[in-house]
């Protein structure tokens, strides 16, 4: 990697002339000369033709909402920083979620204000670091120039691309301080804009901010559903991808699963939408194994819980247990049809009107009386059930919503989202599971280093639910024959 430029005038040999410094004395070791060389000769590549991005009319129609929920209120969404991974290297830039859904845009440092305007409604200006500026040498001298990181459209370009008014944000600092009248802001993305507002901003009204940022986003658009859709089909291939390669996994790691994993969801979109989860083996009994180091064994199952993550930052969740050979030993085969069935349960449960819990209760229902029959539980299931007993070994809820974070609208209120009721257009997975800890001395010894998900992304539908992921199959004979014509 090519080590970023320095300020600092480089040594001179003993006797040599002193390098020319620049006039403005803004970058040291820089000769005149080269200087104006730089400043010349350069193509006009401004792009006159672009077309407003897909998202556009929904993103309008998203900050209108905004605009309408609080009246009156200078809102500020920011994108984000780079974050340091190490010394002098960044990581990979996401921006933030409330940013993206309002804009459509991705780009760091970036931020949305919605200005109150005297007659009510506001007025949305995207505030964006402009095109390098070549007259002062940014654009190959500073690390974040277009000559080390690449072209930034110009403000006029990202006026058209994103169907709004776009400024200089360098200058967003001064211009809010400046300005009177209540303001907030979405908090954790931007330490320095946070810093500015801080004698105009609290914590309880930027907090009724995200809180309705992260509602707005329980029902889904027909833009976003399209996304998801894309994203569950890509992560589908992704999986096919692994079951090909899996005997190249066994004379190696979890690591060539999850690099083969990451290919297709590269190729095919921005990221993945979360770690993504290898578990071979007594792995699978961790709920969030990501260190993905461990072998895979002839005999063991993997569970591969995995997301591809769109260009527009949608992304998928879905998990299968898949036995490494291609065949279910008769117990690993009772274990997945218990979780199978306790899936369809789930999955029946997810319609409009329905509660959102009843999907999780359905499907712990058929899971504790699984549990009870095994005699790894003394019953009656209904007692199970009330004392949480099964829990030893479902371990977690049965689903969450889903959308540009995995775990989708998180900061929600409880009465809208996990004591609310499911309407067309919600998102959400499906995910029962049953894990035995391989140190878990209550259940007998071959049970223990099992552990099985099985998971499927479903939309909330008019009549009932679609299954997003229905291309993978879910029973135990369809995983087996689909992973037989795969390595055929």
């Amino acid at each position: 990697m090519t080590e970023e430029p320095t300020p600092e005038a480089p040594e001179n040999p003993e006797g040599e002339e002193p390098v020319k410094q620049r006039k403005n004395g803004l970058y040291p070791g820089v000769s005149d000369e080269l200087a104006a060389n730089m400043q010349s000769g350069w193509a006009d590549t401004e792009l006159h033709d672009l077309e407003p991005v897909e998202q556009a009319p929904h993103t309008a129609r998203r900050r209108a909402a905004l605009s309408a929920r609080f009246p009156g209120d200078r809102l500020v969404i920011p994108a984000g920083n780079l974050r340091t991974r190490s010394n002098d290297t960044d990581y990979g830039f996401r921006a933030s979620t409330e940013y993206a859904y309002l804009t459509g845009d991705q780009t760091e440092d970036g931020v949305l204000v919605l200005e109150p305007e005297a007659g009510g409604g506001h007025t949305a200006t995207l505030y964006l670091l402009p095109r390098s500026n070549r007259e002062n040498g940014e654009f190959w001298l500073d690390g974040q120039g277009e000559l080390w990181v690449g072209r930034r459209l110009s403000l006029t370009e990202a006026e058209k691309r994103l169907g709004l008014a776009a400024k200089d944000v360098r200058e967003l600092a001064d211009e809010l301080k400046a300005a009177s009248g209540p303001v907030r802001i979405v908090r954790g993305h931007d330490a320095a804009l946070e810093a500015a507002l801080a004698d105009k901003i609290t914590g309880e009204r930027d907090e009724e901010l995200r809180v309705f940022l992260s509602e707005q986003r329980l029902v889904k658009d027909e833009f976003e559903i399209g996304q998801l859709q894309a994203a569950v089909d890509s992560t589908a291939r992704g999986f096919e991808d692994v079951v090909k390669v899996l005997d190249k996994a066994q004379a190696t790691s979890e690591r060539y699963i999850e690099g083969t994993f990451f290919l297709r969801a590269r190729v095919e979109g921005n990221d993945v939408g979360y770690g993504s989860i290898c578990a071979a083996g007594p792995h699978a009994t961790t709920l969030h194994w990501v260190r993905n180091d461990g072998p895979v064994r002839s005999g063991d199952l993997l569970l591969l819980d995995a997301g591809v993550e769109t260009t527009t930052l949608y992304t998928a969740d879905v998990t299968r247990t898949l036995p490494v050979n291609g065949t279910y030993s008769p117990l690993q085969r009772k274990i997945y049809e218990a979780v199978y069935e306790a899936q369809e349960a789930g999955i029946a449960a997810v319609r409009p009107g329905a509660k959102y819990r009843d999907f999780h209760d359905a499907a712990q229902h058929v899971l504790a009386t699984r549990l009870v029959e095994w005699g790894l539980v003394e019953g009656p299931v209904e007692r199970v059930l009330e004392l949480g007993l099964q829990r030893r070994w479902t371990m977690h809820g049965t689903g969450h919503m889903l959308g540009m974070d995995v775990h989708d609208c998180a900061v929600a209120r409880t009465e809208t989202y996990v004591d609310g009721t499911l309407e067309p257009g919600m998102c959400l997975t499906v995910e029962p599971g049953l894990y035995f800890q391989p140190d878990d001395l209550t259940v007998p010894e071959e049970y223990r280093g099992i552990g099985v998900r099985i998971e499927d992304d479903i939309l909330v539908t008019e009549d009932g639910n679609r299954v997003l992921s229905a291309a993978l199959p879910r029973t135990a004979d369809d995983v087996e024959a689909w992973m037989a014509r795969l390595t055929a």
